[in-house]
């Protein structure tokens, strides 16, 4: 459990929590000592809910509802993490509705990636980190590459490898067909991708420590 990790993150930083979903790392970065923690999301329901487990467990985060970056502003923070939705999507679209629109990402699951990663050095601060999870079947050379064209030192810290989850089967002919998956296999890799502006924030030689980001199945 990254909760467990609290060494993780660095005391008294700025953490911004994008697509923060249930606000699990958002909290995780309350307990460890974190300086300042938003979170944001554009689901109505994710904002309540991440307010809620803030107070229950007694910490200040503030959680604002919106599209990605945008609701940071021109703030600056030391860490940014992300467990965006990357699942190709059957229809090839994004919902504006339902729960689908917590893990569809357009036709090749890198609609709201790329714009995380294009939008990120204007709310990095000098020597922060960016901590994204995506599936391989994404594509981490594009991700790798995005990142360091944004002007980010990028590098795999964690790799999970593993079957396809439920949603992924299902959709397994679907991901064959537009070139995502290999005829016939039923595996991925869930990865943990870190991306620094020099000097990077966390000691992240313990990929343990980023399990909780790797949890939520697909």
């Amino acid at each position: 459990m990254l909760a467990d990790q609290a060494w993780a993150f660095a005391p008294g930083a700025r953490v911004l929590d994008v697509c923060t979903g249930t606000g699990h790392l958002a909290v995780a970065a309350a307990l460890a000592g974190a300086r300042r923690v938003v979170a944001v999301d554009i689901s109505r329901r994710a904002v309540l809910s991440a307010r809620v487990n803030a107070r229950l467990n007694g910490v200040r985060v503030d959680v604002r509802r919106g599209d990605l970056l945008a609701p940071a502003g021109g703030e600056r923070f030391d860490l940014v993490v992300s467990n965006p939705p990357y699942l190709p999507a059957g229809d090839g679209g994004i919902p504006a509705h339902g729960p689908e629109r917590a893990w569809d990402a357009g036709p090749d699951g890198r609609a709201l990636l790329d714009r995380l990663i294009a939008g990120t050095p204007r709310v990095l601060a000098p020597g922060g980190t960016l901590l994204l999870v995506q599936s391989s079947l994404c594509g981490e050379t594009a991700t790798l590459a995005a990142l360091a064209a944004a002007g980010l030192s990028p590098r795999v810290v964690t790799r999970r490898p593993g079957p396809l989850g439920p949603r992924l089967t299902a959709r397994a002919p679907m991901l064959e067909a537009r070139g995502l998956l290999p005829a016939g296999r039923r595996q991925e890799e869930l990865l943990v991708i870190s991306a620094t502006r020099s000097t990077p924030l966390l000691n992240l030689e313990r990929p343990d420590a980023l399990k909780q980001m790797l949890g939520r199945g697909h």
